[in-house]
């Protein structure tokens, strides 16, 4: 097992605490939603969707729950083996399937298209270096039918001197921030790169998905500084509310703590490269 595989099966106790507190549940169920607006057109039946670097399952099994079947792949086999038991507990071990995988060395039987959907959530600040992200981008947007819908999230780079100003009244880390494209990743125990959805998503156009749809993720909450208060039922529920319906607002999505875009493979694009 390699040095990446182990860090991340050995944060599986942190990632499953972060997953059941609000900040989690709030990005979990936001990446939903905003999934859902793209979905109709696509098909009656159940969809095809891979789901790259989906760890123990957080977004495949959501998803599955609603009829579709959900092809996880992950490097670290905790991971995997987590997001079968979550699978298993959620009733849908039927229609989740588990590859171990690099995002960009899938196997064949996978990166050969077809897929209705692809999750690419939460890996690109995991990657190596730009060069190796938009290798992962180009992998998760290869595999897409044409007209199908790649969903991908980040870390944005434009939350960071705010996390510093307001969570850490720290203004000297803050005017830092500014110009760095690095970050701590606490959960996971290694450096992240932060980038903006405006980067990816210039990206994306590249690759043959124009005009994606740009949505925040916990636009409010993580600068909120009472955690404690978060956990209350009535605030949280108010809290959702709020993250729902500012989750598209161009003055709040572009300050959000985690970016999500939302594109359609153009028909016609041509097969995808990477660099």
């Amino acid at each position: 097992m390699s040095g990446t595989e182990q860090r991340f099966d050995s944060s599986m106790a942190a990632w499953r605490q972060w997953q059941q507190a609000p900040w989690g549940r709030l990005r979990f169920t936001l990446a939903e939603a905003n999934l859902l607006r793209h979905l109709d057109g696509l098909g009656d039946g159940p969809l095809r969707i891979l789901d790259l670097a989906g760890g123990d399952g957080g977004d495949a099994v959501r998803l599955a729950a609603r009829g579709h079947r959900v092809t996880v792949v992950d490097l670290a086999p905790g991971m995997l083996a987590a997001a079968g038991e979550r699978a298993g507990a959620a009733g849908v071990a039927d229609r989740v399937t588990r590859v171990r995988a690099r995002v960009e060395e899938l196997p064949r039987e996978i990166a050969s298209g077809g897929w209705d959907v692809v999750l690419c959530h939460n890996v690109l600040q995991y990657a190596e270096s730009p060069a190796a992200a938009e290798e992962m981008l180009a992998a998760a947007v290869a595999p897409l039918r044409e007209g199908g819908v790649l969903s991908v999230m980040a870390v944005n780079r434009h939350s960071a001197p705010l996390v510093a100003a307001v969570r850490e009244l720290d203004p000297a880390a803050a005017l830092a921030a500014l110009d760095r494209d690095r970050a701590d990743g606490r959960t996971f125990g290694t450096d992240m790169t932060l980038y903006t959805a405006e980067e990816i998503a210039s990206r994306l156009e590249d690759l043959g998905c124009p005009g994606a749809a740009h949505y925040g993720i916990r636009s409010v909450s993580d600068y909120i500084t009472d955690d404690e208060r978060k956990y209350d039922p009535a605030f949280y529920a108010d809290l959702e509310r709020l993250e729902l319906a500012v989750t598209d607002r161009p003055a709040y999505r572009h300050t959000a703590r985690l970016f999500q875009l939302i594109a359609r493979r153009e028909p016609g694009a041509g097969p995808v490269r990477a660099g």
